[in-house]
């Protein structure tokens, strides 16, 4: 097992739905102080040998020398922070005691990590190109656990001056999807770089701060047409379906009526997290649907300076609902099945590719074609809870 650079209560810092993001505003001094952390690309790491990778989410996570947080097991091994990787053997069904629904634990040769706090990822290199493919720019998926990121330019954005304030360099995480509007050879490496905003090209539609970051182009995989092709493209767009069950949070495709794709999501969580009380804010609306809009990746930002989130680079956004409701990747959890979300439908970066990908209105690669809004024109999506 790896230990990487700790960070204290790195979810407050780092993802939508993970809780409140103090949107901190650092003086010049500070910001130079800690500029060296952040102004030189790293080369990928090495990386743990195993199929799957489980990458830690939060700081202060136990390792259990069994799958149960029973207080009376007195099981810990010690903590692992936020970004350890660990070798992923296999899921069990532990004993998870204190109201949680999730009983999953992550079985790694050390011993056992909560699984709703452990993302799997894959190490997946590519071979990097050394030019802009015709000069252009393109999309770029992440397919390593994670890529250290040099920022250039002017420093805006509130996620980036956090990361700075807890002295943890801004990294891409597994399934984040990207524009690259520039490559370079550093050292004999080709080195991308991700425009944050992606010059108009929908991505920083409502949120972007316009930040540039250079990466190891190992880590991303250019994006083909064959990543945004239509998945049944014979089917007619009356004939599919969307249902989505807030009571076991769950997300169906239909064709015809009949299931082809399933998966477990994360909805709106019914609990205040400051009061701990029960509230109808965070809830995801149910009724008749339309995924109206899609885009290929989006910042999402929202709140206030005092309570709010800011998270870069969200994947596979598919619209439902107005208010900012969608269906997409979620790489800071592995909580599915629970609610947890400010709303939107958070699934895993693979769901939510298939999802993109199957539904209306259907979305290219091609320049202004990434971000398509039709109203009335979408898939129906059924959103159903049971109210008790």
């Amino acid at each position: 097992m790896r230990k990487y650079l700790s960070r204290r209560d790195f979810l407050k810092l780092a993802g939508l739905g993970a809780g409140a993001l103090a949107f901190t505003r650092l003086t010049p001094a500070m910001l130079d102080a800690r500029w060296d952390l952040f102004s030189q690309p790293k080369r990928l790491p090495q990386f743990p040998n195993s199929e799957i990778i489980g990458r830690v989410c939060e700081s202060d996570v136990d390792l259990r020398s069994r799958p149960t947080n029973n207080p009376n097991a007195n099981n810990s091994l010690g903590k692992l922070n936020a970004d350890t990787l660990v070798e992923w053997n296999r899921e069990v069904v532990g004993d998870v005691v204190g109201g949680l629904p999730n009983q999953r634990y992550v079985e790694t040769p050390q011993g056992y990590v909560y699984a709703s706090i452990v993302q799997p990822t894959k190490n997946l290199p590519n071979v990097s190109v050394s030019e802009l493919p015709g000069g252009q720019g393109f999309w770029a998926e992440v397919t390593v656990p994670y890529v250290d990121l040099a920022h250039e330019g002017t420093i805006a954005s509130p996620w980036l001056q956090d990361l700075m304030k807890y002295n943890f360099p801004p990294r891409l995480y597994y399934g984040q999807v990207v524009w690259i509007d520039q490559v370079r050879t550093s050292n004999g490496y080709p080195e991308y770089r991700w425009n944050e905003d992606a010059h108009g090209r929908g991505y920083g539609y409502g949120g972007g701060y316009g930040e540039f970051y250079w990466a190891d182009g190992a880590a991303l995989k250019v994006l083909t047409d064959d990543d945004v092709s239509t998945i049944s493209p014979e089917v007619a767009p009356d004939d599919k379906t969307l249902n989505i069950d807030l009571d076991y949070q769950t997300l169906s495709c239909l064709e015809y009526g009949r299931e082809v794709f399933f998966c477990r999501i994360s909805s709106g969580k019914k609990f205040d997290p400051v009061t701990g009380l029960v509230t109808d804010s965070f809830a995801t609306p149910a009724g008749t649907l339309l995924t109206y809009w899609k885009i290929i990746s989006k910042n999402m930002t929202a709140g206030s300076e005092s309570a709010g989130y800011s998270t870069p680079a969200v994947p596979w956004c598919t619209f439902i609902a107005s208010g900012g409701v969608a269906i997409h990747g979620a790489f800071w959890h592995n909580a599915f099945g629970e609610r947890r979300s400010h709303g939107c439908v958070n699934v895993t970066p693979e769901d939510a590719k298939w999802i993109f990908r199957w539904t209306m209105p259907y979305v290219s690669l091609q320049a202004g074609e990434e971000r398509r809004e039709l109203p009335d024109h979408g898939t129906i999506a059924t959103s159903t809870e049971t109210k008790f």
